[in-house]
């Protein structure tokens, strides 16, 4: 295998810091492939009997992720108890040196090895003679440090807005789209509705304005697209929750894609991106009251969409 330059993270949402090590990977061995080495699970998911952190994204969408931000490979590595009890010289023999690197890139808060005793120094220490070592200080926004659990807690507040700026997008939330109870259709307002799964984070319960794209490569109807033509994308009212009038006890996203009764999307992969918060979740004494709010919420959504 010829030399690459490595770098090494979890890489949960993939922000602008962890775009930015990428970036600096790059630019320090321009002639080399781009190798990013991560985990999975989350490590803290095996190292804790309980409180590892909700994932900002699946393992799929990190890895396209990662080589949408400059990634010629991603090698994905199943963080196991045997794993984490690695030492830092075995981890360096079993992970690193198979890959050749010429340099190694990390944050400069990395830590690796059993019960993480291994740090940005200890890696140059080991690597000393094999490869060069960069670690990297975190990127800010605003003059607040970014980081995944700074994203976590926006999203955990509802600040959809925050946590787009700290992502350097809007939040995604992806999934296939499942047949729901139909009372949105009863109501006029039919909805794409995907579950949400107790390990993946997700915006505060509440109403929000957002966009849906379809995923597939096929049309609101399900048909195929048009060679070369991009994902279709439509503006939508988004509720996340349990829908406490009708006494729902399974979390879910809604969407509503504004003035569209026509989407055949049972079973279609999609993606909800979330741009602001309307409102939080409300239980209605009654349908009537509940339609005069969404009538409300909608509007809403066309104020912030400009649609």
């Amino acid at each position: 295998m010829s030399q690459s330059v490595v770098v090494i993270g979890n890489f949960d949402g993939v922000h602008p810091g962890h775009r930015e090590v990428l970036k600096a990977a790059r630019q320090a061995e321009p002639g080399l492939p781009l190798i990013v080495v991560t985990f999975w699970p989350h490590p803290l998911a095996v190292l804790r009997a309980t409180g590892a952190p909700l994932l900002l994204t699946r393992l799929a969408e990190r890895v396209a992720l990662l080589k949408e931000a400059g990634a010629d490979e991603v090698r994905v590595i199943d963080f196991t108890p045997a794993f984490a009890a690695l030492t830092p010289e075995a981890f360096i023999t079993d992970v690193i040196a198979p890959l050749d690197p010429a340099r190694v890139v990390v944050g400069e808060n990395f830590r690796f090895g059993r019960g993480a005793s291994g740090n940005v120094e200890t890696l140059r220490q080991l690597g000393a003679g094999r490869f060069k070592v960069t670690g990297l200080g975190l990127v800010g926004h605003e003059d607040v440090d970014t980081c995944s659990t700074l994203i976590r807690t926006a999203l955990a507040d509802g600040d959809v807005a925050l946590a787009a700026e700290h992502l350097g997008r809007p939040f995604r939330f992806s999934g296939v789209v499942r047949t729901g109870d139909r009372r949105g259709r009863q109501l006029g307002f039919p909805t794409a509705n995907l579950p949400v799964p107790a390990e993946l984070a997700c915006p505060l319960d509440g109403v929000y304005a957002g966009w849906v794209t379809r995923l597939d490569g096929l049309d609101a109807h399900g048909a195929a697209l048009a060679p070369g033509a991009g994902p279709e994308r439509w503006p939508a009212a988004i509720s996340v929750g349990t829908n406490p009038t009708f006494d729902g006890i399974d979390r879910r996203v809604e969407s509503y894609v504004l003035d569209r009764t026509d989407l055949e999307l049972y079973g279609a992969p999609i993606a909800v991106d979330f741009v602001d918060r309307i409102r939080g979740q409300v239980r209605f004494d009654g349908i009537e009251a509940l339609i005069v709010q969404m009538d409300d919420d909608v509007l809403r959504c066309r104020e912030i969409l400009g649609s």
